[in-house]
């Protein structure tokens, strides 16, 4: 068996496939489906200081190649996390990462302090580049130094890794990147989805309550391949790929040019088994072309 573990700050994963927060709820939903433990890790569906219902509906469009979402980030709250999910999710040996929100910087320091009184978790990816609140949301992302104060304060909070999801939505990515990096941040996220709309030509309506919302699926995955490339030529720090992967020829993409990992996301919609797939389609890929350790494919393309 070649070798798939990689290493993502402090962090060992026995694999570099993850599932991507906002499609995989809190784990449990899935469990019956395929097996979670056979994974790098899942990050969780947002976890904000307080619950929140989200968006008005409509709030999921399909579209050529993809899809429009404007969930605005409804999840439980930090404390029914706690209580109601985090008990399965103690269950797992595959990595646990939770993917934070907040309305305001401190917010994200908070859900951290709560969740590591409780324990259980691997590690956190702050959620500083949700294109469709009103509240925080791309704000967080959109200047570096807003990014790198939101960073450190919860670096303050917790020794475990800590990741945070990038914007495409900005006008340099690597200065985000950076500041991020500087304030603390063990790995980065890229990229979170690209702002979108559809309107309905039947009703001469925007198909979404909110008229625009974020994009994701196969249509994006040249930017986001774009954007980690920009991004690991930046900063020193392990780059977890996202965006469109659909295929073991997606995720081969992402990690030839320098991600140490990948998030599946818009896939589990389509096929709730995909991620696990992709953990056999790897090890098939690795034993047919010789490759003892998939860290020799990672960042291959820059050597």
């Amino acid at each position: 068996m070649s070798r798939l573990s990689v290493q993502i700050g402090q962090l060992t994963l026995n694999n570099p496939i993850l599932t991507a927060s906002g499609t995989f709820g809190y784990g449990e939903e899935f469990s019956s489906l395929l097996d979670i433990n056979r994974l790098g890790g899942l990050v969780t569906k947002a976890v904000s200081l307080e619950s929140r219902s989200g968006n008005p509906l409509p709030r999921i469009a399909e579209t050529a190649c993809g899809m429009l979402n404007s969930i605005g980030l409804a999840n439980v709250g930090v404390k029914n996390f706690i209580k109601h999910k985090l008990p399965f999710l103690k269950t797992l040996t595959t990595a646990v990462i939770v993917n934070v929100a907040g309305k305001t910087g401190d917010d994200f320091g908070r859900v951290i302090a709560e969740i590591e009184n409780a324990g259980g978790v691997d590690g956190y990816e702050l959620n500083v580049s949700c294109p469709n609140v009103t509240e925080g949301g791309m704000a967080f992302s959109a200047d570096p130094r807003i990014t790198a104060a939101v960073t450190a304060n919860a670096r303050t909070m917790t020794d475990r890794c800590l990741v945070v999801k990038l914007s495409p939505n900005v006008t340099s990515i690597s200065e985000i990147a950076r500041a991020a990096e500087e304030a603390g941040a063990d790995a980065l996220s890229v990229m979170n989805t690209l702002v979108g709309m559809a309107v309905d030509i039947k009703t001469g309506r925007p198909k979404l309550a909110t008229i625009t919302g974020g994009l994701s699926g196969p249509a994006i995955k040249p930017i986001a391949v774009a954007k980690v490339f920009e991004v690991i030529n930046a900063v020193n720090i392990p780059v977890i790929g996202i965006g469109g992967i659909m295929n073991c020829e997606d995720v081969l993409e992402f990690l030839i040019t320098g991600a140490a990992a990948i998030q599946v996301g818009t896939a589990n919609f389509i096929d709730p088994h995909i991620a696990e797939q992709l953990v056999d389609d790897l090890e098939s890929y690795c034993k047919q072309n010789n490759i003892d350790d998939i860290n020799q494919i990672i960042g291959s393309l820059v050597r």
